[in-house]
């Protein structure tokens, strides 16, 4: 995971040229005013998924990790609580090829909170709950970029 805000993009040179682009793209587009939905960067290598949704309390949410694509989550307007573990510290439950989502169950190893301009890596051994409520359900804009590795 790494995890970091776009304020500070000279501080992630190191990373690939891939993910660079999802936060350029993410810094450079007005997904203020964007209807949410699907939108392609580079065909089905790169594309982000621009979601609009109310957090919720972690019971009953499963952790996924996904296998093709790692996620990167930019959080546009609101918070959210993203807790993690590694895959190999939990029980897998699932795979959903045609959706790249394997879902998990377990207890977390830690916690990130994200906040307007906050982006998360999540590498395919990274298990990740999102959605999280910080305090209370609010509401959440964010941009989650699908990479094809």
């Amino acid at each position: 995971m790494i995890f970091g805000n776009t304020k500070q993009f000279d501080a992630f040179a190191f990373l690939d040229e891939k993910l660079k682009k999802c936060l350029l793209y993410a810094t450079t587009q007005d997904l203020h005013t964007a209807k949410p939905g699907r939108y392609e960067i580079d065909g089905e290598s790169i594309y982000m998924n621009l979601e609009e949704f109310t957090t919720m309390s972690a019971e009953g949410r499963d952790y996924e990790a996904h296998r093709r694509y790692l996620d990167l989550f930019y959080v546009v307007e609101g918070a959210e609580q993203v807790d993690f573990n590694f895959i190999e510290n939990m029980k897998q439950i699932d795979y959903d090829a045609q959706k790249d989502r394997a879902s998990f169950e377990g207890e977390s190893a830690g916690s990130v909170i994200l906040r307007a301009g906050d982006f998360l890596i999540c590498y395919p051994n990274d298990a990740h709950r999102p959605a999280v409520c910080v305090g209370e359900p609010r509401k959440i804009k964010k941009a989650v970029f699908k990479v094809r590795i």
